[in-house]
């Protein structure tokens, strides 16, 4: 589980709170650059549409010794060679349609001044970040400012093909959402993903999954994780990812380089993870899957982790299916000392949370928290990422052997460094509220991520006989489950406790800032993600707005959050930040009640009630209000790219790191060198 939200809406980000043939694999372009100092780092690549792309740095990279600098670089190169199947699972013809596009950009001869070839390049653009002609945060398919004239005029002039429904389905209406969350909707015919047959229904998959049993109900397996299901003459089947299946071709490119970072792995825990995630990718055995993700939990030695597979699952609309992802880590070594206080105090959170008695864990076992870096991302984690994340997601390991979490600080630290927008003061109400975001918001918020993930992922059980909460609360298990891990945050941060730890110096001052931000965002700010009329789709910023809508509404008699209108603007004073706690600890009560018990009636009425309409003069205003900011709304990353240098021999000597100098560059590389899927599939 992860946290895709990230630092502050109102920051500098915009985002509030994943042999010759090597030699080959890395080539650089020429337009490349090495950046080898941090003092003149330039954190901004480009803007374009809602986007802004950013770089990091691989911190502690020198700091690895060559062995460690080999594995890092393998398992980057395991990670990039995936990179079609997000693609390919985010909608069925986003590799006809990508394909072709980049073979026009390349390819065209014309003129490039007019506004339909920036139209053209924008959009190309757009689809590139987003993995696919669907929004990466909204959902919603893209529109572009061209013609259907002008890009077959284009496609003519390079003599590409773009026909039938990859062309038509541009324009048209046809598949426009990724995934439809909407109450009365059949979620799974609606939702354009890919992870389904076009005519398999949300009845469909029930009825099928629901005939399947683990050999062992106590250690449910992951079914539907790691397949696509289809309906063929009217008979359901699956069509399994692994070597020699469904995205085979790719996947034996992730298993040749995961076998050469087993080769090189740092301890023998470590290597046996490897081993068996490679034979997961050989076999699709879930079974394997559940004994790899033991494993990799309990491999927490070591300087290098990573993670590597078909993972979330929030772009299922039933939550069965996942999307491939990677995220190569270098341990942040300073700031994992200073955190692992949040892990090693799990069990003192626990005990003192306001569940019932019954859904509280006797014994947490295994959360680990580092600070890590990252080296390298792809799939759902790229150019999108995360700032932290929570593995495994199944709640028996979890609670038998324990989850990893991680924080990227580098990450977070691009963000924090890439330029302020100037928001912040637009949307506080006093100085005050300003005073505290300026002074303590970015701890909150690097706390809040501690909290959600070690904390709030790992809290609570299951009554039992309980199914697993995919099944139990369907289409809502998503942003019920995010915000329940946001709630442990939220009741935590504002508790002396975290000053006794040593982990701040004046707890109440960081609780204050944390809750005025996240009542801000979730009240407010996030909207100015969403189109004039727009539901809320996305799991986080549904979580987001239910928990803030839900304490807002339930302390308004005692006042506990003001709703103020000054000069035509709306803003959220919080009067009452000890009743906000208690409030915050009420519905976090709930929550675990509801995923305890599988209570499906009580999750729809809170997401449906609180979190999926939008007060549409609020939103006008708040659209209105942040239309005299430049800065875009989303932000993402191009990736460091790791090359090694040879000896004479043909053997890896050392690795120099160099930076893209354009998003565009970067994607036109990877096409040149990770292109390992057809257009179908």
């Amino acid at each position: 589980m992860k946290v895709k939200y990230f630092m502050g809406l109102l920051l500098a980000s915009a985002i509030t709170f994943s042999c010759a043939e090597e030699k080959k694999a890395t080539e650089p372009t020429s337009e490349t650059k090495e950046v080898k100092t941090s003092s003149d780092f330039n954190y901004n690549v480009e803007q374009f549409a809602d986007i802004k792309v950013l770089r990091y740095q691989i911190s502690g990279w020198d700091e690895l010794t060559l062995k460690e600098q080999k594995l890092v670089y393998y398992l980057t190169q395991a990670g990039l060679s995936g990179r079609d199947i997000i693609w390919d699972q985010n909608y069925r013809h986003n590799l006809t349609i990508r394909k072709a596009l980049e073979d026009v950009y390349i390819s065209y001869k014309g003129d490039k001044t007019s506004k339909n070839w920036e139209y053209f390049e924008t959009y190309l653009k757009r689809l590139w970040f987003a993995n696919g002609i669907h929004h990466h945060y909204s959902n919603a398919k893209f529109t572009p400012e061209f013609s259907s004239d002008y890009l077959k005029e284009i496609l003519t002039a390079t003599n590409i093909k773009l026909e039938g429904e990859a062309f038509e389905v541009i324009f048209n209406d046809k598949d426009s959402k990724k995934v439809n969350q909407a109450k009365d909707a059949d979620n799974v015919l609606e939702s354009a993903v890919n992870f389904y047959g076009t005519n398999v229904t949300n009845a469909d998959v029930s009825s099928f999954y629901g005939k399947m049993k683990s050999p062992d109900p106590k250690k449910p397996l992951s079914y539907g994780l790691n397949s696509q299901l289809i309906k063929e003459n009217g008979e359901l089947k699956e069509r399994t990812y692994k070597s020699g299946g469904l995205y085979g071709s790719a996947i034996d490119e992730i298993i040749k380089w995961l076998e050469l970072a087993k080769g090189v792995a740092e301890n023998e825990a470590q290597g046996k993870a490897l081993g068996l995630l490679i034979e997961y990718y050989k076999t699709g055995d879930l079974q394997i899957w559940d004994d790899y993700n033991v494993t990799w939990t309990a491999a927490t030695e070591g300087n290098i982790d990573y993670i590597n597979s078909f993972i979330e699952v929030y772009n299922d609309p039933l939550g069965y299916r996942g999307s491939y992802e990677t995220i190569v880590q270098i341990k942040d070594f300073d700031m994992s000392e200073k955190m692992s206080v949040v892990s090693g105090n799990a069990q003192w959170f626990e005990d003192n949370s306001p569940l019932m008695a019954a859904h509280k864990k006797k014994n947490v076992v295994g959360v680990t928290y580092k600070v890590v870096n990252v080296a390298g991302e792809a799939g759902d984690a790229s150019p999108s990422t995360p700032i932290g994340v929570n593995l495994p997601n199944a709640n028996w390991i979890r609670a038998a052997v324990g989850s990893k979490s991680v924080s990227l600080g580098n990450i977070i630290h691009a963000y924090q460094n890439a330029g302020s927008s100037g928001r912040l003061k637009e949307f506080v109400n006093d100085d005050e509220e300003y005073r505290l975001e300026e002074e303590y918001g970015q701890l909150a918020d690097k706390l809040h991520t501690a909290l959600h993930e070690v904390v709030g992922h790992a809290s609570g059980q299951l009554n039992p006989g309980v199914g697993e909460t995919k099944e139990t609360l369907k289409n809502y298990a998503s942003t019920l489950e995010e915000g329940r891990a946001d709630l442990v945050g939220l009741y935590y941060l504002y508790n002396p406790k975290l000053q006794e730890l040593g982990l701040v110096e004046d707890w109440k001052s960081v609780g204050m800032a944390a809750y005025d931000g996240y009542i801000r965002n979730g009240m407010m700010t996030q909207l100015i993600r969403l189109n004039l009329g727009d539901d809320v789709e996305e799991a986080h910023m549904r979580n987001r707005q239910w928990v803030a809508a839900w304490v807002f509404e339930k302390g308004t008699k005692d006042h506990v959050i003001e709703k103020i209108t000054r000069d035509g603007k709306t803003y959220f004073n919080i009067n009452d930040y000890e009743k906000l706690h208690g409030l915050f600890g009420q519905l976090l009560r709930e929550t675990q009640r509801i995923k305890s018990e599988g209570d499906f009636e009580a999750v729809q009425a809170l997401v449906e009630g609180y979190g999926v309409k939008v007060d549409q003069e609020l939103h006008k205003e708040i659209l209105e209000r942040n239309a005299q900011f430049t800065a875009a709304p989303y932000s993402g990353f191009v990736n460091p790219v790791i090359v090694p240098k040879m000896n004479d021999a043909g053997e890896i000597e050392s690795f120099i790191i160099e930076q893209p100098a354009t998003f565009t560059e970067q994607m036109l590389f990877y096409k040149k060198n990770y292109n390992f899927l057809p257009e179908v599939n």
